[in-house]
């Protein structure tokens, strides 16, 4: 749809907004993050109650965010013909449906069925809790909207790790997805009392070929396949992830060479040529590559590198990450006296800095939570600080038409699923390298002319023994010390990574102390 000439199709909503509209901008990005964080702090219990290999399970990630991608291009696409609430509706309604799938599947193609069907509804839930405070009139009052939409984001990060290990816990993971139905239950309420029903005009829709469309959606695919096999064949087949990665571009490449100068394209990227939405977008991948990293870091650092228990787990990161929600606070209190981004996105990596920093230093004694909490605080403040900013400011130069926006949250949301996947695809990786190195060089260690080696081996055996173990007590304990290498190993693997991520918050806040872009 041309910019210039289309007239903007969501009307304005009263000065003051009503709840109900608020509370669909508040639910639907509370979904997006909730389903996010829940299913990938579950990943390991899931796994087991479908019979599913690690493998198998990071395939059913990389179809949702495949599935996404293809749904998010089309968002638009779809509003212009159903209007807004009946694009609403319909992807609750999916999204209802897929859960139901996963809540009651018992095998891995089932779940992976519900988990495609759940990308096809909930793909664009924050692209759409997003353009959807633009149903508010231009005054100040529409910055109400952003601090719901920015609520719901704060609170889904915070309270995800939390509500799955209660579930976890009890053994009833498939609460997990009850209780998305139930959010995106209120949602569809909220969303049929709001939201208006007006269709654009034929001859001002944008247009879809489906060979382009294929384009997108299968390149997509072999891209987020490559990068999801690579936690596997990195190290051993390199040239096929590189070659897959290639196809996979070449076919995005002809996607977005089409629609380029189309009169009415399915995503109008001459209209986003602005350097602050490009710099944005760039700020906004980061903090989804750290996000999906840490998602997948903490709990095997906390599980597999400290010994503690999912319960606790979940816990200590919902109580850290609840910093998001003081942090918001801290913004709105802030930004009618201080309105400038720069002092926000410098504290924000200071933050990340310092996170990284406290956890790089734990040893194997830790105590979680005088010695964890503190950092994982940090990390939310870092997600707020610099998520929220970069939201409040990259789309300054795009918002003043309805589609334009539409169309800059589509490109940067969908941007955002590569993000996520590459940052669990390259903490793995890390992790994979840095254990690997770590244990050779405590393995080396274990040999019969090491003195304290012999020491430990015989303080443990006669431990066991003294338990009952009888004659099995020597090749137990020379179990138990293998066990205790292979945790250290993760440990000190973990540590790495941190220390990588502190440097990035270093340069981060140096880069962002320097730019004038955001200022």
């Amino acid at each position: 749809m041309s910019s210039q000439t289309a007239p903007a199709s969501i009307p304005a909503a009263q000065t003051a907004p009503p709840f109900a509209l608020l509370s669909t901008i508040f639910l639907l990005t509370l979904l997006e993050f909730l389903q996010s964080g829940m299913i990938a702090f579950a990943a390991g219990p899931i796994m087991g109650e479908i019979g599913a290999s690690p493998e198998e399970f990071s395939l059913t990630t990389v179809a949702y965010a495949a599935v996404a991608i293809s749904t998010i291009s089309k968002q638009r696409w779809l509003v212009e013909r159903l209007g807004w609430r009946n694009f609403v509706l319909a992807s609750l309604g999916l999204f209802i449906l897929g859960s139901a799938i996963c809540a009651t599947s018992d095998s891995y193609p089932a779940f992976m069925t519900g988990r495609v069907i759940m990308g096809l509804g909930g793909a664009a839930f924050m692209t759409t809790g997003r353009v959807l405070v633009n149903l508010i009139s231009p005054s100040p009052q529409r910055f109400v909207g952003i601090k719901y939409f920015a609520t719901g984001l704060a609170a889904g990060i915070a309270f995800a790790p939390g509500l799955a290990s209660l579930w976890v816990a009890h053994d009833e993971w498939n609460g997990i997805f009850v209780l998305l139905m139930l959010v995106a239950a209120a949602a569809a309420v909220f969303a049929t009392l709001s939201l208006p029903t007006e269709l654009v005009p034929d001859d001002l829709r944008s247009q879809s070929h489906p060979v382009l469309f294929m384009s997108l959606a299968s390149g997509s695919f072999l891209v987020l396949y490559a990068i999801q096999r690579s936690q596997y064949d990195f190290f051993t087949d390199a040239t096929m992830l590189l070659s897959i990665i290639g196809c996979g571009a070449l076919a995005m490449f002809y996607f977005f060479r089409a629609i380029h100068r189309h009169e009415r394209p399915l995503l109008g990227l001459q209209s986003l040529k602005h350097p602050r939405y490009i710099v944005g977008v760039a700020l906004f991948m980061l903090c989804y590559v750290l996000l999906g990293a840490n998602n997948y870091i903490l709990p095997v650092m906390f599980q597999r590198g400290l010994g503690v228990s999912w319960e606790v787990v979940g816990k200590v990161q919902t109580l850290g990450l609840s910093s998001t929600l003081l942090a918001w606070l801290v913004m709105v209190w802030a930004l009618p006296k201080w309105p400038g981004p720069k002092k926000f996105l410098v504290a924000g990596f200071v933050s990340l800095a310092i996170f990284g920093i406290q956890l790089s230093r734990l040893t194997g004694d830790v105590h979680i939570w005088t010695d964890t909490l503190p950092a994982l605080a940090f990390n939310g403040i870092f997600l707020m600080f610099v998520m929220a900013t970069t939201a409040m400011h990259t789309f300054r130069d795009v918002q003043h038409h309805d589609t334009v926006l539409s169309h800059a949250q589509q490109l940067k949301n969908m941007l955002a699923q590569f993000g996520t996947a590459f940052g669990v695809a390259s903490s793995t990786l890390m992790l994979q390298w840095r254990s690997t190195e770590h244990y050779t060089a405590l393995a080396s260690r274990f040999e019969n002319g090491n003195p304290i080696y012999t020491q430990t081996l015989h303080a443990v055996s006669q431990a066991l023994a003294s338990n009952g173990a009888g004659a099995n007590a020597d090749a137990l304990a020379l179990a138990q010390l293998a066990q205790m290498v292979t945790q250290q190993a993760t440990l000190m693997a973990c540590l790495d990574y941190f220390a990588l991520v502190a440097a990035v918050g270093v340069l981060g806040a140096i880069a962002m102390a320097a730019q004038r872009l955001m200022k």
